[in-house]
């Protein structure tokens, strides 16, 4: 991957925030807990998730940058929504802050690396062999396609 590939999706990671912020403008909090999907989390379940999930991979690049070779554990995010009862936790200020500060303290990580620091690699249990360019590769694109999923119900909820 090329320094400038990586720019572009460091720059997609940093949108994903505001585009969740985006995709929530509007929202009717009575809604939020709404799955009109089968088998598919409401909005209030997606934003928990991007915290629980945020979180998780911030942790994930510091081992990746700080460790020889780290174990990166996997995690079921269903039992996470299922479990914490993510439909059921009303406020969603809190995993929005969650998320939010986790981007941007990784945002600064992301802004100091080496061009060594981009080749560390550890070995995901889901995945196998991880990345620091692979991390980036999936958490650049994580919150926009969450963006995309409550922006979609946020359309049919308002029918």
């Amino acid at each position: 991957m090329t320094p400038e590939q990586r720019q572009r999706l460091i720059a997609d990671y940093a949108a994903g925030v505001p585009q969740v912020e985006r995709s929530l403008q509007g929202f009717p909090e009575p809604l939020l807990a709404e799955r009109p999907f089968p088998g598919k989390w409401s909005a209030r379940e997606i934003v928990h998730h991007l915290a629980d999930s945020e979180t998780t991979s911030a942790i994930r690049i510091r081992k990746l940058l700080v460790e020889e070779y780290p174990v990166i554990q996997g995690y079921d995010q269903e039992a996470f929504a299922l479990n914490l009862r993510h439909n059921e936790r009303a406020d969603i200020g809190p995993s929005m802050e969650a998320f939010r500060n986790a981007r941007l303290t990784t945002l600064q990580v992301l802004a100091g690396l080496a061009e060594d620091d981009w080749r560390r690699t550890g070995w995901h249990t889901e995945i196998g062999l991880f990345t620091v360019e692979r991390w980036l590769e999936i958490y650049a694109a994580h919150a926009l396609g969450h963006a995309t999923q409550i922006a979609r119900l946020k359309e049919v909820l308002a029918r």
